[in-house]
């Protein structure tokens, strides 16, 4: 091995157990201002945290100050956790700080009034999941938990649990981006209810770059004493620094990621419409379909993502009409997904005489406006008309891809046996676009078998059942401006001014390059 090459590999080591010791090292900063209600429980609360930090080993700061939401400040910390805070804490500058932090990838866990906090910024709403309406007294209340995710907030519960608290209910049914794990049971308690069946009061998601958990508990001192409460706050921290983990797919099966409900598995974000969409008020007249407001998160009023059943099989129908994504819900790392997908024949400004285009976009992070108003920073697998397979940078990317440019040929191409080239999307030199070795695609019309194929920082492109890229080393440019790997993220379906369809998404967990494409690596 030659010694820029080992100098390389131990950079790229160095930087991914840097990584690793940041995630597995949790840095917290317990906020808990408040400009509206006061919790009297806020004190056992910090006591609480206090205890629970030493445990654990923890490193642990308390702060009620506002001032301390900086960019240098919130470095510190790999996860905030929102002690019963309320009201409008913060200004402008503060608010850039804490998007930022979120953005870099880091952790939030919010308890009881922080759905009481921030109520008119849009933006924390959306990544709280909820906002505070008001609460029956304090009582008993049955809890349904859902433990398919085996997340380890709630892995330790049963079925059913009771616990003693003060109940919100929120002004709107809790957003459909969130991931429910325990809701209430509105006919085991009395006073004030949503009255619906499906009262959610405990959930995470993954928002914006970051990883929020909320729990409508931790209003009495007494639940502070609950050693199902503690481990419920335990795995939440642990999850929100990236140590612990939810559920993975199975890596003995597949699982369909179209089956059943699409929102347990998928939300929807669209774009800015074209000056030239219809049937929709306040279209800018001026928008090229991405310089303009997005629609936003699944705010999707023209379906331009539908699932539809096509004789038994459900299929994804992308319109394509405005720009938009379908995002997984989760992140992935070391996977396998397979997908089949077929062009349809509607276009749409600003496409018209282009190709058709879509995509699937894979270790997506980051706000999900990075690009053009309507994606996240990522790895592409171009789904594009005679470019299936082709790779993109999107954002903030870097990749390494084994190609050449021939004489006469104005980009680069996939070959095999080629050295390593370096594609990023961080300037124009080198470029962020490779295009693949060669086409693989079937007729217009005809359903193609997709494949990506994500270990350890490499990744294939297989287009019916031919390797037509490998690519090595993902690695991104995070807030900080520090080049780290890049093996995992959110996985999102283009939708780009073209009529597709999408159908039988599966993915399981791989633990090494399956041997079909193994061969076929550099």
């Amino acid at each position: 091995m030659k010694l820029k090459t080992l100098i390389c590999f131990f950079v790229l080591m160095l930087s991914f157990e840097a990584a690793q010791a940041q995630q597995s090292d949790p840095n917290i900063l317990v906020f808990s201002k408040t400009e509206g209600h006061y919790h009297k429980s806020i004190p056992t609360g910090i006591t609480f945290m206090t205890e629970l930090a030493q445990r654990n080993n923890w490193n642990i700061s308390f702060s009620e100050d506002s001032n301390d939401f900086d960019d240098e400040n919130l470095k510190q910390y790999n996860v905030l956790v929102f002690l019963n805070t309320s009201g409008d804490l913060f200004d402008e500058n503060q608010k850039k700080a804490l998007k930022k932090y979120i953005a870099n990838g880091n952790g939030f866990v919010g308890v009881h009034a922080a759905s009481n906090t921030e109520m008119e910024w849009p933006w924390f709403t959306e990544m709280i999941g909820a906002t505070f309406k008001d609460h029956p007294k304090v009582q008993n209340a049955t809890l349904h938990i859902d433990n398919t995710s085996e997340h380890p907030a709630i892995n330790h519960l049963n079925d059913t649990e009771v616990f003693k608290d003060e109940w919100y209910n929120f002004l709107k049914p809790v957003a459909k981006h969130v991931n429910v794990l325990a809701s209430l049971d509105e006919d085991s308690y009395q006073g004030k209810k949503m009255n619906t069946k499906n009262h959610p009061i405990t959930w995470y998601h993954h928002f914006d770059g970051g990883r929020v958990f909320y729990t409508g508990m931790g209003h009495t001192n007494e639940i502070y004493q609950d050693a199902r409460f503690e481990k419920l706050i335990k795995g939440a921290i642990l999850w929100a620094t990236g140590v612990e983990h939810i559920k993975k797919p199975s890596n003995k099966k597949w699982t369909n990621l179209f089956e059943g409900d699409p929102g347990k598995y998928w939300d929807v974000f669209i774009g800015a419409p074209h000056a030239t969409v219809t049937g929709l008020d306040n279209v800018d007249p001026k928008s090229d379909g991405k310089n303009a407001e997005p629609l936003g998160l699944n705010n999707d009023p023209k379906n331009v993502f539908t699932f539809k059943d096509e004789n038994g099989e459900t299929v994804l129908y992308v319109s394509g009409e405005i720009y938009g994504a379908l995002i997984s819900k989760q992140e992935y790392e070391n996977y396998h997904l397979k997908i089949q997908f077929k062009w349809g024949e509607k276009v749409w400004e600003p496409r018209l005489l282009r190709k058709r285009d879509s995509g699937i976009l894979y270790h997506s992070h980051g706000s999900s406006t990075a690009f053009w108003n309507v994606w996240m920073a990522s790895q592409e697998f171009q789904v594009q008309e005679t470019d299936v397979g082709d790779y993109y940078g999107l954002e903030d990317v870097l990749i390494h891809i084994p190609s050449d440019k021939k004489e006469g040929e104005k980009e680069f191409r996939y070959s095999k046996n080629s050295n390593l080239k370096a594609y990023s999307a961080l300037q124009r030199i080198p470029p962020n676009h490779c295009n693949k070795g060669f086409d693989n695609e079937k007729d217009h019309g005809e359903w193609n078998t997709l494949e990506l194929i994500c270990f350890e920082g490499t990744s294939l492109h297989v287009v019916n059942g031919k390797v037509v890229m490998a690519l090595y080393n993902s690695e991104y440019k995070n807030t900080d401006n520090d080049i780290v790997p890049l093996t995992k993220g959110r996985i999102q379906i283009q939708s780009e001014a073209a009529e597709a369809y999408y159908k039988n998404a599966q993915i399981k967990s791989i633990n090494r390059i399956p041997k079909t494409f193994k061969k076929q690596l550099k």
